[in-house]
């Protein structure tokens, strides 16, 4: 599945979650792409939780998460619920949740990319590195003085300011998480989802092929549309 997805961009994959009625198509909104390395970032979502320090409903793990991210895995950090906000700059945290030195590790481990709900800081490193880094904007204090690790491998819960109302996007360990130019878009791995996409994403592509050929044709847009995703 992520050799696949990384043949398509966010854009392919979240029209085919629109086809099957999720209806933000997986989009992941607010996150800015800060580094990458060319290519679409596709792999396993391996979730990192933080809390606040003082937070009593959080026992701080020990030992650090970086060293057993694995190859496929995209690392994604979050915050608590209580740490987020509905708009800018979307987190109440302003210290960085993520450095130079982690992307050094993880690009040595080959995991393709890293997404943070929150603040990075070390830009050039990333840059340098030339990996897939996407975040909610930049920071220049580390993350100890103010929140702890609080889990790992744990679902991630990132509240959506939305019409008609907010809701909140859960991020499972193991979802495919895809990074272009465009953004960020979750693939849920559980039930069918994925295979069906697997299914549909070649077919709309090939059909969105023919479309443009036709328009540059002459061909009115409504028409090629309807005429090429016939049966789609």
């Amino acid at each position: 599945m992520l050799k696949f997805l990384s043949k398509y961009s966010t854009c392919d994959v979240s029209d085919a979650l629109l086809k099957f009625g999720v209806s933000n198509g997986g989009y992941l909104p607010n996150l800015t792409r800060f580094s990458h390395n060319g290519s679409t970032m596709v792999g396993k979502a391996y979730t990192v939780l933080f809390a606040a320090k003082d937070d009593p409903n959080y026992t701080a793990i020990k030992g650090g998460y970086i060293d057993n991210l694995p190859p496929d895995a995209v690392l994604v950090i979050a915050l608590t619920p209580e740490l987020q906000k509905l708009d800018a700059p979307y987190v109440k945290i302003n210290n960085a949740l993520y450095g130079g030195l982690m992307s050094t590790r993880a690009n040595y481990l080959k995991s393709p990319g890293t997404v943070v709900f929150g603040r990075i800081r070390d830009l050039q490193e990333h840059q340098d590195l030339n990996r897939n880094v996407f975040s909610y904007g930049l920071g220049s204090a580390a993350h100890a003085p103010v929140v702890k690790l609080a889990g790992i491998n744990v679902p991630l819960k990132i509240s959506v300011d939305s019409h008609p109302e907010p809701y909140q996007e859960t991020i499972n360990p193991g979802d495919y998480i895809i990074g272009d130019e465009n953004g960020v878009v979750k693939l849920d791995a559980s039930g069918d989802l994925a295979e069906k996409c697997q299914e549909y994403i070649p077919k709309r592509v090939a059909a969105d092929q023919l479309v443009a050929q036709d328009i540059l044709q002459g061909v009115k847009c409504a028409e090629a549309q309807k005429h090429r995703r016939a049966g789609l």
